[in-house]
């Protein structure tokens, strides 16, 4: 862990936000705030659908903004997680019932497919190495199944599939550091969030509003962890040359 932490630091250090990283980072600040206060007071109105699709694509500027135009294998993988999850933010809004939900889910499986491709760069610092530490996880799914199960119909396994894979991602990401880390277990949190608000009984209070911010703020910390990752890595790689 404490390895993990000086690399962050180290790489925030000689790797300053950009100007233009700024005004991305505040370009999906204020989207979010209008699509917060949307979910708070009209969740199905205009507003709300449509600062809602416009919140990765400051995300993707975000990355592309971040890094040297020679892109690595990890930001490309990165901008194809985040433009298949604007797809399951965005087409479910043609469909209806159960085929809204199946391609929402399905483009979201596509996203975490490719998070694992990429976060299994760096299992070996994530929790994999440390098995007690996956406890909290596990426990996780399986709860969610078991909640679930009794609501969610001929649409059980899809569920297990895609959640199987969204704790995987989970984590992996703990291999990002501490943001990183952070950043799968709030996506995880998210997702969860949804799974109960539409399988079980459970009321959540606000409940579009909770969904939406961790989403926003999980995808971020996974975005920032990847974003550091990476340029703490091509600055080591230069320094060595």
């Amino acid at each position: 862990m404490s390895q993990r932490f000086h690399s962050e630091i180290r790489g925030k250090m000689h790797q300053g936000l950009s100007k233009a990283g700024r005004a991305c980072l505040l370009g999906l600040g204020i989207v979010s705030l209008l699509h917060f206060f949307a979910q708070i007071t009209a969740p199905d109105r205009l507003m709300s659908q449509m600062t809602q699709v416009l919140l990765v694509p400051w995300m993707i500027a975000f990355v592309l903004v971040s890094v040297p135009r020679k892109r690595s294998r990890s930001i490309v993988l990165t901008v194809t997680v985040l433009l298949c999850s604007w797809m399951g933010d965005t087409v479910p809004r043609f469909l209806e019932g159960d085929a809204g939900f199946l391609a929402m889910v399905g483009c979201f499986l596509i996203a975490q497919i490719f998070y694992i491709a990429l976060l299994l760069r760096w299992a070996g610092s994530s929790v994999l190495t440390r098995p007690l530490w996956l406890i909290p996880y596990a426990a996780v799914f399986l709860a969610l199944v078991a909640f679930c199960a009794g609501g969610a119909g001929a649409l059980l396994v899809p569920i297990i599939v895609y959640g199987l894979a969204l704790v995987s991602m989970a984590v992996l990401s703990t291999g990002l550091g501490v943001v990183g880390g952070l950043g799968g277990a709030v996506f995880l949190l998210s997702d969860s969030l949804i799974a109960l608000r539409s399988f079980t009984d459970v009321e959540i209070y606000l409940g579009g509003l909770w969904i939406m911010l961790t989403y926003v703020v999980g995808q971020l910390l996974l975005v920032i962890g990847i974003v550091n990752k990476d340029r703490d890595e091509q600055f080591l790689a230069g320094s060595e040359q």
